[in-house]
């Protein structure tokens, strides 16, 4: 089984309660589909923690504005981000904090793998979409207000492609077509002869009313969503304990928005 988790956004208790759930269900790699960081209290524990666990790990916007600088951002997100380079350039380890950077630094916008060792056809990740990988948002309100932009997505798919970044999970269809995970009971059953594009949810900070953390299991032929409850509550203390970090996104946790 394949595991992909997206959207970490420094939330260690989120990340470390679906590292072990991924453990428990026996998965053999875990495809991360970007930011790590940005938003929560813990960049640096978020960081080695996908270092050390994630096979592939790709560049999400707010890794490349921690990186980089950020853009379009409001105004919580980019204080976050420099609150969040600050940690990363004071660590006192400097092989630590290099390799951090290094890390970050390395990240791809895509990857691809094969998929029939899970009875698929091959898979494409990234974190925003296959037109522009690292920025671009699709809502399932996309499918009415959007025609040629989902054309021009699935143009770009073979089989399968898993993004994050709007925190919403999903699956969408070349119909088009959206479909939630409640709609589909939670597994979406894959059809060989279709192109599908499946949003895995954030670990770190859902925003589809439900705050427990959110990824996929990658199966025999299907993709399972999977939600994992966390100590919600302890994360929003801790964000509200950091000045530079605006309260609300600590306490938007509490309502998976």
């Amino acid at each position: 089984m394949l595991a992909v988790i997206s959207d970490i956004h420094s939330n260690t208790k989120a990340l470390l309660a679906v590292l072990a759930d991924i453990a428990n269900r026996g998965a053999d790699k875990i495809v991360c589909l970007g930011d790590v960081v940005g938003y929560g209290p813990e960049p640096k524990e978020c960081l080695d923690l996908v270092r050390g666990n994630a096979a592939v790990t790709l560049m999400g916007n707010h890794d490349f504005a921690v990186l980089f600088e950020p853009s379009k951002f409001n105004v919580g997100a980019e204080a976050a981000c420099f609150w969040t380079r600050l940690q990363l350039e004071r660590e006192q380890d400097e092989n630590l904090r290099d390799a951090r950077w290094d890390f970050l630094g390395n990240l791809a916008v895509k990857a691809s793998l094969p998929g029939d060792k899970y009875g698929l056809g091959d898979m494409v990740f990234l974190h925003g979409s296959p037109r522009r990988p690292i920025n671009e948002y699709v809502f399932p309100d996309d499918i009415y207000n959007s025609p040629a932009k989902f054309q021009g997505i699935f143009d770009r798919i073979p089989h399968l492609c898993f993004v994050g970044h709007t925190h919403v999970p999903g699956v969408f269809t070349e119909t088009p077509d959206y479909y939630s995970p409640d709609e589909l009971e939670g597994v979406f059953e894959v059809d060989p002869a279709r192109k599908a594009l499946i949003n895995v949810g954030s670990v770190g900070q859902p925003r589809d009313r439900d705050n427990r953390a959110c990824y996929v299991m990658v199966e025999d032929g299907a993709v399972r969503f999977i939600r994992v409850p966390y100590d919600v509550d302890a994360v929003v203390r801790e964000v509200g304990a950091i000045p530079e970090l605006d309260e609300f996104l600590g306490t938007r946790l509490k309502d998976g928005r």
